[in-house]
């Protein structure tokens, strides 16, 4: 299968917010219930690093996106980012594709810190992230409870985790 990664757009929505509610079903991607509708998303996210991996019909396999993590002008240059990939289309480094483009992508408009939370329980996640340069820096001991899937109304972790970008100082 051959996958390309170009920049999202609004007619990819619907295949992107199925992969998002797809990660929301499982209760172990995020404390969200329900995928956004597609203006909530877009007034949320910085249109710059906004990617899909499509494959070669054009399907949409994962995305990643980038959310500022406050308005405050000493946090310009950090971001929260969120990565999904479809289930059908894990194990095929679609996910490490996309994490290293959008560390280009942050990096060429002078973003220095790309965070994440993840569930202690996301092996995979933590497992991808680390192998691109992410570190864990903390822990969240029961920060909110989990109102969906196996684990619907039990207190979770989360792991904070970063990545510093090594050419922007």
């Amino acid at each position: 299968m051959t996958v390309s990664l170009r920049g999202m757009r609004p007619g990819d929505w619907p295949a992107v917010r199925e992969i998002f509610q797809e990660g929301i079903d499982t209760g172990y991607a995020t404390f969200e219930t329900k995928a956004p509708e597609w203006d909530a998303f877009n007034n949320s996210r910085l249109p710059d690093h906004r990617l899909v991996a499509v494959d070669e019909t054009g399907r949409i396999l994962g995305w990643t996106a980038v959310s500022p993590v406050s308005s405050r002008p000493a946090y310009a240059g950090v971001v929260e980012h969120s990565i999904y990939v479809a289930g059908a289309a894990r194990g095929q480094g679609i996910g490490a594709r996309l994490l290293k483009a959008l560390a280009a992508s942050t990096e060429k408009k002078g973003i220095w810190t790309i965070q994440s939370s993840v569930f202690p329980e996301n092996e995979a996640s933590i497992r991808l992230h680390r192998a691109h340069g992410f570190a864990i820096v903390g822990r969240r001991d029961r920060i909110a409870r989990v109102s969906i899937g196996p684990a619907a109304g039990q207190w979770r972790d989360t792991l904070l985790l970063e990545r510093r970008s090594p050419i922007i100082d």
